[in-house]
């Protein structure tokens, strides 16, 4: 199995297990846990495999859609034990969002063949799966939070991109994308990494 592919089933993984802890904090039952799981895990790369043209993953792969299934079940049955439940949510997410940029980042390089595209791809792939599960399960949303995230992914799956285009040989290109996403939103989460933001000016007076 080759490094790229690890992220893809992590980043699957992982971000359904967010999905589940969100269900856990609403008092969900095992079918929502699920169903919230499924979505955050597949969300981004259903998007991004509409955009790109190409089969759904999870449609050609089912396996993907088991694991999703499996991290919700083992979040119904452990969540309990975990007692801050939305920082590890968000620590866990800061994980996926690294792995899935990276993969997402690659499946567009490999079918388009663009830089510019792969960028866009690994930061839906690496987001949106995020954001649809806040905006079920009614939690804050991560992407309106104040510490750097669609950064985080764009950091990902530029160094990604970059390094492929460098030449550097599998698995230095996901290795750098990887670390430089989850090294971006983690120092966001643990130091309150922010960039500047709109400030709002009353307008000019019309002459």
């Amino acid at each position: 199995m080759t490094l790229v592919t690890l992220l893809d089933y992590l980043g699957i993984a992982l971000f359904a297990a967010t999905g589940a802890l969100a269900a856990s904090r609403r008092e969900l039952d095992l079918i929502g846990f699920m169903f919230l799981g499924a979505v955050t895990g597949i969300g981004g790369g259903t998007v991004r495999d509409l955009i790109l043209d190409v089969p759904v993953f999870w449609v050609a792969q089912p396996v993907h859609i088991m694991i999703c299934a499996a991290s919700a079940v083992l979040v119904y049955f452990t969540a309990h034990l975990v007692e801050y439940r939305y920082r590890l949510l968000l620590w866990l997410d800061a994980v996926a969002l690294a792995a899935y940029a990276v993969f997402g980042a690659y499946k567009g390089l490999v079918v388009t063949g663009s830089p510019v595209i792969a960028v866009v791809t690994g930061v839906l792939t690496g987001t949106l799966g995020g954001i649809l599960r806040d905006v079920l399960a009614n939690e804050p949303s991560v992407l309106l939070r104040k510490e750097i995230y669609v950064t985080a992914a764009m950091a990902g799956a530029s160094g990604y991109v970059l390094a492929s285009i460098a030449g550097l040989p599998p698995p230095f290109p996901s290795a750098i994308g990887f670390a430089l996403a989850l090294g971006t939103r983690s120092a966001a989460l643990a130091f309150g990494w922010t960039l500047p933001t709109y400030r709002s000016r009353p307008g000019r007076d019309i002459p």
